[in-house]
C-alpha cells in the first residue's frame, strides 16, 4: 500500500479499534489469533495443545494467563496515537509556514482625504489577513488537548497529497518518514485486530520430520499444515 492508503486505513479502522475495546475477554491460544497459536505450537505437541486450551479456559487454572484483548487494543491505540502525534509535530516544525506578520500599528486619526482612507483600508485588510492566516484551521497547533489518531492521520494525509494551506512542500525524506510511521501503525492495527492474512514456518518439526507451516489471520482461525506428511491441525486438534 502507498502512504496515503496506509493513512486512510488508520482513519477507517479506528472505529473498529474503539469497538474492540469493549469486546469480551478471550482466553486460549486461538483467542489470541495467529501469534498466540504460533507460541502454543512452538512449545507443545498438537495433542498437548488441546489440554492446554482446556486448562486456560478453566477458572481453577493458576499462573500467567493470556493478556485480555481489551488491554492489547488499548495499548495499541495509545502507541499509534503517540507516534502519529510525534510525526506530525516534527513535520509541522519544518513545513508549516510562519503566519503573515501583523503590520505596524497606526495612530488613530480621522481620514480627511481619499488617499488617507485608502491607506487605512489597506492597513485594515493587512491586519485581517494576518489574523486569518494565524487562525487558519489547517495549521498544526495544539497547546491543550491533543487530537486523536484519525485527525492526526488526516492532517498528515493532507500534507502527503499536497493539499493547499500554509505549508511548504514535503521533501522526499519527510514523505518517507510519514510513510514509515503510517505503515508501522497499520501493521499494529492488523496484528491486534487479526485482519491480515499471514503464514509462518515453525522452528520445530512435525513428528515425521517435515516442516510445519501455520496459516491464519484475516479473521480466520489459524491452521497448521505439515509440508511433508500433510498433517493438519486446527482449533479442534488434529484433522483426520
Amino acid at each position: 500500500m502507498t502512504t496515503a492508503q496506509h493513512l486512510r486505513t488508520i482513519i477507517s479502522t479506528w472505529p473498529d479499534l474503539t469497538d474492540a475495546l469493549g469486546e469480551p475477554v478471550q482466553h486460549g491460544a486461538f483467542g489470541l489469533g495467529l501469534r498466540g497459536y504460533l507460541a502454543t505450537l512452538e512449545q507443545h505437541d498438537a495433542a498437548e495443545a488441546v489440554a492446554l486450551r482446556a486448562l486456560e479456559r478453566s477458572p481453577d487454572q493458576l499462573g500467567v494467563r493470556p493478556i485480555p484483548i481489551r488491554l492489547r487494543v488499548h495499548e495499541t491505540m495509545h502507541v499509534i496515537r503517540a507516534v502519529l502525534l510525534d510525526c506530525a509535530d516534527a513535520i509541522a516544525e519544518h513545513v508549516q509556514r510562519d503566519p503573515i506578520p501583523m503590520p505596524p500599528p497606526r495612530r488613530a486619526a480621522v481620514a480627511r482625504t481619499r488617499a488617507e482612507r485608502l491607506a487605512w483600508d489597506d492597513h485594515a485588510r493587512r491586519v485581517q489577513a494576518a489574523q486569518d492566516d494565524a487562525a487558519d484551521a489547517r495549521r498544526w497547533k495544539w497547546t491543550g488537548t491533543r487530537p486523536d489518531a484519525p485527525y492526526t492521520a488526516l492532517w498528515l494525509l493532507a500534507r502527503v497529497e499536497r493539499a493547499p494551506g500554509p505549508f511548504y512542500r514535503l521533501t522526499e525524506e519527510q514523505e518517507q518518514r510519514i510513510g514509515h510511521v503510517a505503515a508501522g501503525c497499520v501493521q499494529r492495527i492488523e496484528t491486534v485486530l487479526d485482519t491480515a492474512a499471514r503464514e509462518a514456518k515453525l522452528s520445530r518439526s512435525c513428528h515425521c520430520g517435515g516442516t510445519i507451516t501455520v496459516y491464519g489471520g484475516a479473521g480466520a482461525s489459524p491452521l497448521a499444515h505439515c509440508d511433508t506428511c500433510g498433517g493438519i491441525w486446527t482449533e479442534q486438534g488434529a484433522a483426520a
